[in-house]
């Protein structure tokens, strides 16, 4: 049975402390539980099986869709709580207290198309990036130890609800992460500024099959041992003036490329 919002104007004492945990990452590894912030994320969260243990919430009306007939507690928070639960400026009202979930090689079984994140250090790079995979039906994301912390709030929230979409691998070296693929059958693809253009390897079929991405880091890219790794480093020709693409824009251009590829060879 659904909880009703408390009646009281805000959180107990109590409960905005064990929230206020969320925040931290130390909180966070202890409870192994993160925040969802917003509708979006809410709705995908409760959509999720299981993951919700709680609703906070600062105007319940507001967000009466989302909280119909959902059988967790659901918590009324004043506006001054909500900024001490948020890490944005304008708090969107609605948070959802998670159970962190859990993935290992197992649930990448039959996967066609995987994005290995290598070191990607900005948590907005980094969700952005299982957002795209998630647009463009890729089978799971990996990210390599030295990686963002997935339940880091701005990167749950320029998820925007993918999160809970497909199986996210964390901590996992990139060498582990490249024989895995690879005993998988997966061509393993280095996104790079040089390499074999993106539209000719289209073209000659090379995208057509199970493909995993390496993406390098914000600031030093992909180091060259670790190219290495790849059975070819790519790059995505660029016909105007701009000098670069930034690490999601460029990850959105190759998931879209081969996903393209692999929907016409089916």
């Amino acid at each position: 049975m659904t909880s009703e919002p408390n009646a009281a104007p805000g959180l107990p004492a109590s409960v905005l402390r064990s929230v206020r945990r969320l925040t931290q990452r130390r909180g966070r590894d202890l409870t192994r539980k993160f925040l969802a912030e917003g509708r979006q994320a809410v709705r995908e969260a409760l959509a999720a099986d299981d993951l919700v243990e709680e609703v906070i919430v600062h105007d319940a009306d507001k967000h009466a869709d989302l909280l119909e007939g959902i059988d967790v507690p659901v918590w009324q928070a004043s506006e001054h709580q909500m900024r001490q639960l948020s890490d944005t400026v304008t708090p969107q009202g609605i948070i959802a207290i998670c159970r962190q979930l859990s993935f290992d090689w197992n649930d990448l079984d039959d996967a066609r198309l995987v994005v290995i994140c290598a070191q990607v250090r900005d948590p907005g790079n980094a969700g952005t990036v299982i957002r795209c995979a998630d647009a463009f039906g890729a089978d799971a994301v990996v990210l390599t130890s030295g990686s963002v912390e997935i339940y880091n709030p701005k990167t749950v929230r320029s998820t925007v609800g993918s999160l809970f979409h497909m199986p996210i691998l964390t901590g996992v070296p990139l060498t582990e992460a490249v024989d895995r693929v690879k005993s998988m059958g997966m061509t393993v693809l280095a996104a790079d500024g040089v390499g074999a253009p993106l539209d000719l390897l289209a073209a000659d079929g090379g995208l057509s099959g199970p493909v995993a991405w390496i993406t390098g880091n914000e600031a030093w890219g992909l180091p060259e041992e670790d190219a290495r790794l790849a059975d070819k480093i790519v790059a995505v020709p660029m016909w105007g003036k701009a000098e670069s693409l930034n690490l999601s824009s460029a990850a959105a251009v190759c998931l879209y490329a081969t996903a393209s590829a692999q929907r016409r060879h089916r």
